[in-house]
């Protein structure tokens, strides 16, 4: 019976520390939970939601990436990117691009330009070589590259263009 008693007596006590304990840890105080900024509770829509979603879109832009220096050529182009710009080359004229194409992260750029209009034959002495300004846009996305040329909302010409490749040019002569 002693046994008995003294078992009785062991659980009772085991049991009284494991209220204890539990009742002291729910009166701890506790830092309150929220949700970070632009984001809802479970189960609700945050009025922030669109903000949120803005900046992290932000987030993952990268900022303008220069294009790499090399040759890109196409049919009646070839478009040479340095580290200063561009130099290109087209059938019966050639254009310059001074400054690094910046290109964003869905590969578009847009970049100011010069082109200046080449003829068969000689230049004659006192004859006018100063270029036209142009607007250069388009999209580069892996080895390829598509080029528009414009000049006052016309558009001098579409090109397809391929990285490490000469292109087809038929100068005037």
């Amino acid at each position: 019976m002693r046994r008995m008693q003294r078992g009785l007596a062991a659980l009772q006590l085991l049991t009284a520390l494991a209220f204890a304990a539990h009742a002291a840890d729910s009166r701890a105080p506790r830092a309150p939970v929220t949700p970070p900024p632009g984001a809802a509770a479970p189960g609700m829509k945050s009025p922030d939601a669109p903000a949120a979603q803005r900046r992290r879109r932000a987030r993952r832009r990268r900022a303008g990436d220069a294009l790499l220096p090399g040759v890109w050529g196409g049919r009646h182009v070839r478009f040479e990117v340095t580290e200063a710009g561009a130099r290109i080359e087209y059938d019966c004229a050639h254009g310059t691009v001074e400054g690094k194409i910046l290109v964003d992260a869905s590969g578009r750029f847009d970049v100011a330009g010069t082109y200046y209009r080449e003829h068969g034959g000689p230049v004659r002495e006192g004859e006018d070589s100063n270029g036209q300004p142009v607007r250069l846009t388009g999209r580069v996305g892996g080895s390829l590259m598509s080029l528009t040329v414009a000049r006052g909302g016309t558009k001098i010409g579409d090109y397809n263009l391929t990285r490490d490749s000469e292109g087809r040019v038929f100068k005037c002569r």
